[in-house]
């Protein structure tokens, strides 16, 4: 799969709420010692509600701050949602490494959302590492689709 030069390391940005906060601190500890990470830029100072805390860490990728973003909350469903509202974004929430393989091939997706009551820490540093050796490839078909994404976002989105 095309992708980044071997060395480049991510810029990834990581947020939680309350109900995420004890994956998400193992997690970038994880992401801090990971040879393929270049910098953790916390969107948050703190554990904040889930909107607050998806919609700062995707603003991050959206400005080019960072590359991609790990979110963490209950479920993974209220910040993957919260996540969507950023124009260009592309949040999924997975809870095995087949739905995180195919997040990043067939969806380009930047931001990986879990749920620390459904996926257990083992699983998610799993997830993790595995999300973080993966690329898009600009080559396949799911560029077309994503293209065909993008145009919809840009007629849909307002003007400022």
């Amino acid at each position: 799969m095309a992708g980044p030069d071997a060395g480049f390391r991510w810029r990834v940005a990581v947020a939680c709420d309350k109900a995420g906060a004890l994956h998400l601190a193992a997690l970038t500890a994880d992401l801090r010692a990971s040879r393929l990470v270049e910098q953790v830029v916390e969107a948050t100072q703190a554990p904040v509600p889930y909107p607050e805390a998806a919609l700062a860490a995707a603003e991050l990728v959206a400005a080019g701050h960072a590359d991609r973003a790990l979110l963490v909350c209950h479920t993974g469903l209220g910040v993957c949602v919260a996540a969507n509202k950023v124009a260009g974004i592309r949040a999924v929430t997975a809870h095995d490494a087949y739905s995180v393989e195919h997040a990043i091939r067939y969806t380009d997706a930047q931001v990986l959302c879990l749920g620390q009551a459904i996926v257990p820490l083992d699983q998610a540093r799993e997830l993790v590492r595995l999300w973080l050796t993966l690329h898009f490839d600009p080559d396949t078909k799911a560029a077309r689709r994503l293209a065909a994404i993008a145009a919809y976002e840009q007629r849909r989105s307002p003007t400022i």
